[in-house]
């Protein structure tokens, strides 16, 4: 009971230091005027870094007890590996900063961290044993070294995101400033996803129903009003909400996930909830989001920002390779006797090395800098984002454990 206290107070504390670091981020950013901008962005920049190192430090202890606690390495569910996915992306940031000293990088990476973290504690957090398919120490080497891989592609996706803003956020036409908004929208929606998780944890809702998952009777709980319940369910239990006695469709046949349909459902809750937020700042602010961190990004060396985006992405790609596709073929072989199987997971895995593949191709052999980069930089991490949250949570297959 005490290690599992001093879990939680460990990750609370990565939490906030994460957190304090992001606002200390976008303090050295967007500091006063009349103030040194040099001076300023140095300052806060340290405070900010050492806030993160620490933050990092405190996830170590966190995942040194947790492995203590579960006898495991700490990969081995949603809540486990999200949270490891994040300290990843902290740690490749870290190194990252340490080579460019880029502030603003810091200022766009951070909150990304702060969010998944947030994102991570949507999910259960009690430490339970691992299922036979994961009793292997392939576990932790094919798992860690592909989280190592995709913290590089998100410090890749930060850059590139601060590139598209600083070059297409001031312009109101075009195909690239329509993009650039409906990106930011999305990202938008993901951290509505997580709050609206978060507020109804809060206000205690729920709801079940009773649904037939390979011929075998199960209960699905929701913690969301329905707005979509799993196929053929039967309500159990339903909280009034708006007068809704049922939920107003019925998830697709094909969805057989674990819980897939309340993932679903939560899944729509954060669009909905992400396009009245953004409706709201829209109203309120009268500007596009791109417009709003235009100002914060637009002194920053362009050319600079396209190099971190490729660097990062350089560096994650081997190390990705690695750990997702040649250790978990090596896995694979040793679980299930193949190396390859087409399981979603590892077609999406396949599909993201690929996608990266084309990147380093096009920006080597082609030119493609800049803008074209800078898209493809951030088009890969939605992909990794994708596979994370849609295959992981809805699609049905040998890693629905994950």
């Amino acid at each position: 009971m005490k290690m599992e206290r001093l879990m939680e107070n460990l990750l609370l504390c990565t939490f906030f230091l994460y957190l304090l670091s992001s606002v200390a981020f976008v303090m050295g950013i967007s500091g006063k005027k009349g103030e040194a901008p040099k001076q300023r962005e140095r300052r806060w920049g340290n405070i900010a870094v050492g806030l993160a190192i620490v933050g990092v430090v405190f996830q170590i202890a966190f995942i040194i007890t947790r492995m203590i606690v579960s006898g495991h390495f700490p990969t081995s569910n949603m809540f486990e590996f999200t949270a490891f996915l994040c300290f990843t992306i902290v740690l490749a940031f870290i190194i990252i900063f340490f080579i460019y000293r880029t502030v603003v990088l810091g200022a766009f990476v951070m909150p990304l961290a702060v969010i998944l973290l947030a994102y991570a504690s949507v999910f259960p957090r009690d430490v339970q044993p691992l299922i036979p398919a994961l009793q292997s120490h392939w576990l932790y080497i094919h798992v860690t070294v592909a989280a190592l891989g995709s913290g590089a592609f998100a410090v890749g996706f930060a850059a590139g995101l601060i590139y598209l803003v600083n070059q297409v956020g001031a312009q109101k036409k075009g195909k690239n400033a329509l993009f650039l908004e409906l990106t930011l929208v999305v990202v938008l929606m993901f951290i509505s996803f997580t709050l609206s998780s978060f507020v109804s944890s809060s206000f205690g809702y729920q709801a079940s129903f009773a649904h037939m998952v390979d011929n075998q009777p199960t209960v699905q709980e929701y913690e969301l009003p329905p707005i979509v319940g799993p196929h053929g369910g039967k309500v159990i239990q339903m909280d009034s909400f708006l007068g809704m006695k049922k939920p107003l469709f019925e998830a697709p046949a094909w969805m057989k996930g674990q819980n897939a349909a309340s993932k679903l459902n939560s899944t729509l809750w954060g669009i909905i909830v992400g396009l009245i937020l953004y409706a709201l700042i829209r109203l309120l602010v009268r500007k596009r989001l791109s417009e709003i961190l235009h100002p914060l990004v637009k002194k920053w060396n362009p050319e600079l920002l396209d190099e971190i985006s490729y660097r990062s992405i350089a560096i994650g790609f081997p190390v990705f390779t690695l750990g997702a596709l040649i250790f978990a073929m090596i896995w694979a072989h040793e679980a299930w006797g193949r190396f390859w199987g087409w399981d979603p997971k590892e077609v999406w895995a396949l599909i993201t090395w690929l996608f990266y593949s084309a990147y380093l191709h096009l920006r080597l052999s082609r030119g493609w800098h800049g803008l074209k980069s800078s898209w493809l930089a951030v088009g890969g991490f939605v992909i990794i984002m994708f596979n994370q949250i849609v295959i992981n949570l809805v699609i049905s297959g040998l890693h629905s454990y994950a």
